[in-house]
């Protein structure tokens, strides 16, 4: 049996419509932009999506287009462990709502959970950032 493992959800008001907000994330060429934590870099190689992280390639898998805005996505280490991330964009009053769930690892300090959790905070303002302006 699979241990349950403690969730934080980190969200974002962006002024913005859904369905911009969503087109916008989605674009993995527009991940180095925005998610500092997947590297300055990402290429499409033999079909799969490549960047350059600060810990190393990783190879990201996401959730295919949907109506619904989910933003899932599996980042592949190259030891080959694998990290899934729960994200969605909601509508919410005359904008969205993009919220991250970030899990916490086996064996992660809470000192860690923290600092990934702020990394992800850092992020997501960013992403609001370059959507509004």
């Amino acid at each position: 049996m699979e241990t349950t493992q403690e969730a934080r959800h980190i969200s974002v008001f962006v002024k913005r419509p859904p369905a911009e907000v969503y087109d916008f994330a989605s674009n993995a060429e527009n991940l180095p932009m925005w998610a500092s934590g997947l590297g300055g870099s990402i290429k499409h190689v033999n079909g799969e999506w490549i960047a350059d992280a600060p810990f190393g390639k990783v190879k990201i898998i996401f959730a295919e287009r949907n109506k619904f805005g989910v933003l899932d996505h599996d980042v592949m280490l190259e030891s080959g462990a694998k990290f899934h991330n729960p994200m969605r964009v909601v509508p919410n009053g005359g904008g969205s709502e993009v919220t991250f769930t970030l899990l916490r690892q086996p064996e992660m300090s809470d000192e860690k959970f923290s600092e990934d959790a702020r990394w992800v905070e850092k992020d997501l303002k960013t992403l609001k950032a370059l959507l509004e302006r």
